[in-house]
């Protein structure tokens, strides 16, 4: 999505390509390139989350080459080098459950910190460089794209095959378990009053797991976008190229949600931001990285044996999984996540286990009144 973004809005540029090279740095280039962004950003060309997700990578890949070396000095080694440090970077969303806030383990010199960054990180990051490479070159910043020369594989990348990433109904069932007894937990004397997050941190995750928004959607959502109609609360939530959808709420998930704002945000409005539905102890609108945390702090209340890390993305994952398990029509879940074409689900349908098992077990053409016999004409 970024590149077709960018390639669009950046076509222009391509078609001159200036006679001399200006000898930019490392950083000076990213600079350049991150005010163009946001510049374009401003006049509705990009969506303030790809722009995000696209200074954030271009910064990440000065840190990692260099700043203040010459952007034009960068060959194809030199990027692959780039490539592999990102991938052996570690995920700074997710904490190592081995050893939370442990820096290193002993004997791990230059051994990563907790979970590494997935293949699906490496890829973005790796067409967010390319794009910016793209960019440069008609910009007149280097004599050729070093992106060509790249030979770093996915094997060395460590980015074989992304973990699966939707929870099981066990793994499901206790994260989702312990949002909702958050819900009954009265008031506790380790905090304030005013800082207690729990109400908001158990609706983060049922909204997350039930209905399976993108994090952008989730952040950006106000209170007025929560409404009921004939009995049934909604929330309309705007997703990516201005559409918008109407989705009801669960039950279970209402209860949450008529709780925290009759009691949870309203001990943490400061009045700073009062449309956000989602508030920082602080008062401002919780932030995309705040998510990950959220989700991390319900995972601590579920039983080892049903807990597994899981990012936001994971339980958009497992919201589709298990609605199209359930056999939910696949237009209905294609409308509940907001895909504009239904051969999307395709990706967000993960394997679960025993599914193979339990379809063998009630096979169409056998039951256990003879259907076998009815087959190979027995009897």
């Amino acid at each position: 999505m970024i590149r077709r973004v960018l390639s669009a809005g950046l076509a222009r540029v391509r078609v001159m390509r200036p006679a001399e090279l200006e000898p930019l740095s490392v950083q000076e280039a990213v600079d350049r390139y991150v005010e163009m962004v946001r510049a374009k950003t401003s006049t509705g060309q990009f969506s303030p989350a790809t722009a995000e997700v696209y200074c954030r990578d271009v910064a990440t890949f000065a840190d990692l080459a260099g700043g203040d070396r010459m952007l034009d000095d960068l060959d194809g080694a030199d990027v692959d080098a780039v490539l592999l440090a990102f991938a052996r970077r570690p995920d700074g969303r997710r904490r190592s459950p081995a050893a939370p806030g442990a820096a290193r383990s002993p004997g791990s010199a230059g051994a990563p910190v907790g979970p590494v960054q997935s293949a699906a990180s490496q890829a973005r990051f790796r067409r967010s460089v390319s794009v910016f490479f793209r960019y440069a070159v008609p910009a007149g910043w280097v004599q050729l794209d070093p992106m060509r020369a790249v030979t770093v594989s996915a094997r060395q990348r460590g980015g074989l095959r992304a973990e699966r990433r939707a929870l099981t109904v066990e793994q499901a069932g206790g994260l989702v378990g312990a949002a909702q007894r958050m819900v009954g937990e009265g008031p506790g004397r380790e905090r304030r009053r005013d800082q207690r997050t729990e109400l908001r941190d158990a609706l983060v995750v049922l909204l997350l797991a039930t209905v399976g928004p993108r994090v952008s959607e989730l952040t950006r959502a106000n209170v007025e976008d929560f409404f009921v109609n004939g009995g049934e609360r909604y929330w309309r939530v705007f997703g990516k190229g201005g559409r918008t959808r109407d989705v009801p709420l669960p039950r279970p998930v209402v209860r949450v949600l008529e709780a925290y704002l009759e009691e949870g945000r309203v001990v943490l409005d400061r009045g700073v931001e009062p449309k956000a539905l989602l508030l920082s102890w602080r008062g401002r609108r919780l932030a995309r990285g705040d998510v990950q945390a959220v989700i991390d702090r319900v995972l601590g209340r579920v039983e080892p044996s049903r807990r597994r890390q899981v990012t936001p993305h994971g339980l958009r994952h497992t919201t589709a999984t298990h609605l199209l398990a359930a056999a939910t029509d696949m237009d209905a879940v294609r409308r509940v996540l907001g895909h504009a074409d239904l051969s999307t689900l395709g990706r967000y349908r993960d394997d679960l286990p025993g599914e193979l098992e339990a379809a063998m077990r009630a096979h169409p053409l056998l039951d256990d009144a003879g259907g076998a016999d009815a087959v190979t004409g027995a009897g």
